[in-house]
């Protein structure tokens, strides 16, 4: 079946050399890789980082807490798909980015966390927040490492950006002994990378597409590696190509916008109770699919790179990427010979659309005290097509999955599979950043409110338009 190369292996060549302390040939490697921002809050173990990157008209973007930067990391991992930095420093600063670092791990997002840590020259003798944070960190992350040569910190720096970048994506962390970092070398900076087309992956494709063209009643399924791998084209290719009803979660949505004749959200149940064909791409078959179990359907799983494989299901066909694209798989099956599948569109149009009318007595509901789908049908109904809207809370955030079109992508931020309250403020900062021209609203629950207050601070410093709404049930 013809398809195209894809991306794949990297070769370096060397760059210019540098000479300064270690906070500069951090910074300097972090500009190679286009970083313009760094997320942080203040603190004496990483001061050099900070000088770096002032020296070199890099945006420093200060928090009042740990976790909002770490999480602002995550997001403009998400939304920007190349790795966040934050710099966190040693000991609690590190701890109070746990939260986020583990969520991004949950969500696959790139991010490189930069963390202080005690001098070596006193390690043991019990220095100010000295504390071995690696081992606190290995299981939540790619990467994991302390760098203890102020040689190798560019290097290593270098090839920390590029594994949290990698699929599949996720956070890496690197330490720098406060005494490495304020010592100087001169060193030669890891040079602009070339990418071969290369294309390796496991699986079978031509069952994949088998499935696919002897299936009546697919379903298709996007989750956020899709927008992660920039497949985003590809997938409504096949979408549309196929006539595929379509779902979309995490960052998934919008890739599809919410009116596209191809895009269901209220018909999950209808859909895959009668699909015969589920086709999961680019998300886990976790709790948030049913563990992958969508009755006697078969199902498909799409993902970029083994380990995220699904292990618990039985599935029809796999296709796990090791170098490429999912846009690679989306592409074969695109290109798989065509059904008529108009009736199965029409009934779960229709099943929308009765599903859809039975919100609306909630969307309208007046009684008082306010019903929570009130809120969302105020909201619905003043949302400009391109606003991002960051949902952080429990059940307030899960109604709002419910009644929230999303109709661009990179519209939505939610916490994941992770459940993680408080990441609005650092979701809502990045996101204010990066589209300073788009309308950001925040979707509090009352309990998420206040893991984060501190930083609302943050948003109101660094002008970023956002309009917060609070959902108190409690």
């Amino acid at each position: 079946m013809p398809h195209g190369p894809a991306t794949g292996t990297i070769r370096l060549v060397m760059g210019e050399r540098i000479e300064g302390h270690g906070g500069d040939l951090v910074a300097e490697t972090l500009k190679t890789h286009g970083v313009d921002r760094l997320f942080t809050l203040s603190g004496g173990h990483i001061f050099p980082i900070y000088d770096g990157m002032h020296r070199r008209g890099m945006r420093i973007v200060d928090t009042r807490h740990e976790q909002a930067a770490a999480f602002a990391a995550e997001a403009h991992g998400k939304l920007a798909r190349t790795a966040g930095v934050c710099a966190l420093t040693a000991g609690p600063g590190v701890t109070n980015g746990m939260s986020a670092i583990t969520s991004a791990f949950f969500n696959g997002s790139p991010m490189l966390v930069l963390g202080g840590r005690a001098p070596e020259l006193r390690w043991g003798q019990g220095s100010l927040q000295e504390m071995d944070h690696v081992p606190l960190v290995r299981t939540v992350t790619k990467l994991a490492e302390t760098v203890f040569d102020t040689a190798t910190m560019a290097d290593r720096t270098d090839a920390a950006f590029r594994a949290a970048s990698a699929p599949h994506r996720g956070p890496v962390f690197l330490d720098f002994p406060m005494d490495a970092l304020f010592s100087r070398a001169d060193v030669e900076l890891p040079g602009p990378f070339f990418t071969t087309m290369e294309l390796s992956f496991q699986g079978d494709e031509r069952a994949a597409v088998a499935a696919l063209e002897a299936a009546e009643r697919p379903v298709l399924m996007i989750g956020s590696d899709v927008w992660a791998n920039r497949a985003e084209k590809s997938a409504v290719s096949l979408a549309e190509r196929q006539r595929i009803p379509t779902f979309m979660n995490g960052m998934g949505r919008g890739i599809l916008p919410a009116d596209h004749e191809l895009a269901f959200s209220a018909a999950r149940g209808a859909a895959f109770g009668r699909a015969d064909l589920v086709i999961v791409v680019g998300t886990a078959l976790d709790f948030r699919l049913g563990f992958g179990s969508f009755g006697d359907a078969k199902v498909m799983h799409i993902v970029d790179h083994p380990s995220v494989l699904a292990k618990h299901v039985d599935l029809t066909a796999g296709i796990a990427m090791v170098k490429g694209s999912l846009s690679v798989p989306l592409d074969w099956l695109a290109d798989a010979a065509p059904r008529e599948r108009g009736d199965w569109i029409g009934e779960l149009r229709r099943a929308e659309t009765d599903k859809r009318a039975g919100f609306e007595a909630e969307l309208r509901d007046d009684r008082s005290p306010l019903h929570p789908a009130r809120v969302y049908g105020e909201l619905r109904a003043r949302l400009p097509r391109d606003a991002v809207v960051v949902c952080d809370g429990g059940d307030f955030a899960s109604y709002a999955g419910r009644f929230v079109d999303v109709y661009e992508p990179g519209g939505w931020l939610d916490p994941g599979p992770y459940g993680c309250l408080g990441t609005a403020p650092g979701y809502a900062l990045a996101s204010g950043l990066l589209y300073p021209d788009r309308q950001i609203v925040v979707l509090l629950g009352d309990g998420a409110a206040g893991f984060g207050m501190g930083d609302w601070d943050t948003l109101v410093r660094f002008g970023v338009n956002v309009t917060m709404v609070c959902g108190n049930n409690g």
